[in-house]
């Protein structure tokens, strides 16, 4: 039988529709022993990976980075439609605080417990910069998974909406007093802290634009729709135009498809955004089984071993930073007392934007190593990839559970659930 693919696309589309079927099963299996879906899917993409039977090889999951870009841009959009301002009034600027105090204290905390272990500045700065950036996939997947509602809920959409932007800002300040301290160490001149952190700036002002451009057409197409057929094809053909401008342009996606919507959730009725959120319930399940079986096929677990004590140090410091940053925040919010207590443990997933952030890491300073002569530098960057991939695996494991405690525990997963 010919066909117009090549033979070796025919075997990886066999092998993602294997671990689509297989992830939904293990998912399943998951649930029966009182585990989010979610690790079920992982352990497939584990099985399918580098790691066991390499079915997924590297260049396999470079083919396939496609569909993680869109199942990031769904979710980030599920987020944003979730932010409405007046339900964000509600919870009160309470969640400001949260937002602004989880984030600096896992910096602060992650930075002080590093340099206190290597005695090393620019290595303490740089690992503190990547330990903000959160995973909002898995909090998500979580909540849809449970239908979860409630105050704490919607708390935790709004802190893993926003706090990838915040850690994408701290990063973007961190990392360039981190290559000044080397510069200087160097005897070398610097090209000016403001040049430096112009970049992430720009690429967090511009993701806002386009996404609330994209999000205001995307409003008067949808309004007159009543078929969940036809408003399925808009919002998958926003969602791709959102994905596909961020990665043309070096935007970040999370947040472009978050200002979509968002932009829909307050200025159009909640008639017409519960008209266009709806269907979507019922294409994400996909989209998260996709997902994190590619995820899990991601985690290399050789990294494991190489955890050590920089990584447990970095896993204790995170955690502590952003479980007790959160708590300090909502005190200094005065929210009420199931978030403060709960939402800490909600929000401690972390993959994607950390890896990201830390290959751009690896990138730059193998870049300032050969321009300053610093093969110091070249070795930070090694050194944090090599931590921050390990300890992604942990946090991707035991960030949902502990999501899962916290919503139960708060009495916002449904009985039947």
């Amino acid at each position: 039988m010919s066909s117009d693919l090549p033979f070796h696309n025919m075997c990886l589309l066999t092998c993602v529709g294997v671990a689509a079927i297989a992830g939904f099963y293990l998912g399943r299996g998951a649930r029966k022993i009182k585990l989010p879906s979610i690790l079920g899917y992982m352990l497939v993409g584990i099985i399918f990976g580098p790691s066991l039977l390499n079915m997924f090889n590297e260049s396999a999951l470079e083919r396939l980075s496609f569909i993680t870009q869109i199942a990031l841009g769904f979710v980030a959009f599920s987020i944003g439609s979730e932010l409405s301002l007046s339900s964000l009034k509600r919870l009160g600027p309470g969640i400001i605080s949260i937002i602004l105090a989880e984030s600096f204290a896992a910096f602060i905390v992650v930075s002080i417990a590093v340099y206190l272990l290597t005695r090393d500045l620019p290595v303490a700065i740089v690992f503190g910069a990547v330990a903000p950036a959160s995973a909002p996939a898995g909090t998500v997947a979580v909540i849809r998974e449970y239908k979860a509602k409630g105050s704490l809920t919607k708390a935790l959409y709004a802190v893993v909406g926003f706090d990838d932007g915040l850690a994408i800002i701290i990063f973007g300040f961190a990392a360039a007093v981190a290559k000044t301290l080397l510069i200087h160490q160097a005897g070398g001149q610097s090209g000016g802290f403001a040049s430096v952190i112009a970049a992430p700036a720009g690429e967090i002002a511009l993701s806002l634009i386009v996404g609330g451009i994209i999000g205001f057409v995307f409003c008067l197409m949808v309004r007159k729709l009543h078929n969940p057929g036809d408003i399925i094809i808009v919002v998958f053909g926003a969602i791709l135009l959102g994905t596909g401008l961020s990665a043309r342009w070096n935007l970040s996606l999370i947040l472009t498809n978050m200002v979509i919507g968002f932009t829909l959730a307050n200025t159009r009725r909640e008639a017409l955004v519960h008209r266009v959120t709806s269907p979507i319930m019922d294409f994400m399940p996909l989209m998260f089984v996709l997902f994190f079986c590619l995820a899990g096929a991601h985690m290399q677990l050789s990294a494991l071993p190489k955890l050590g004590l920089l990584g447990g140090i970095y896993i204790i410091a995170r955690t502590v930073g952003l479980v007790g940053g959160a708590r300090l925040g909502a005190m200094v919010g005065h929210v009420e007392p199931k978030i403060k207590k709960y939402i800490g443990l909600g929000i401690l997933s972390q993959a994607g934007v950390a890896i990201g952030l830390s290959l751009i890491i690896k990138h730059e300073f193998e870049a300032l190593s050969t321009e300053y002569n610093l093969p110091y530098a070249a070795g930070i960057g090694a050194s944090v990839l090599t931590t921050i991939t390990a300890t992604c695996v942990f946090f991707e494991i035991v960030g949902p559970i502990l999501t899962k405690i916290a919503l139960k525990k708060a009495g916002e997963i449904p009985a039947e659930n």
